[in-house]
């Protein structure tokens, strides 16, 4: 549980529509992810929240292909 909590403190972040869409993303598919999905969404969590907020509304274009499968996921929650 503690990884879960360390999760959701890193999607606290300084949009708020990051944060709903985030938070959203961690109740609705965190828990289903494979190893290498959870790794992509660390990925994801370390950008910074205009880049991260521009892929999800798909305002810019994802470079690398391999993350797309959680973006899809953070596009839908």
């Amino acid at each position: 549980m503690k990884e879960l909590d360390r999760i959701r403190w890193r999607c606290r972040r300084g949009m708020l529509e990051l944060d709903i869409v985030l938070q959203g993303f961690v109740d609705k598919h965190y828990m289903q992810l494979n190893d290498i999905e959870l790794k992509d969404f660390d990925t994801l969590l370390s950008l910074p929240d205009n880049d991260l907020w521009d892929m999800i509304t798909s305002k810019k274009k994802v470079e690398d292909i391999k993350l797309q499968p959680v973006l899809q996921l953070l596009q839908i929650s």
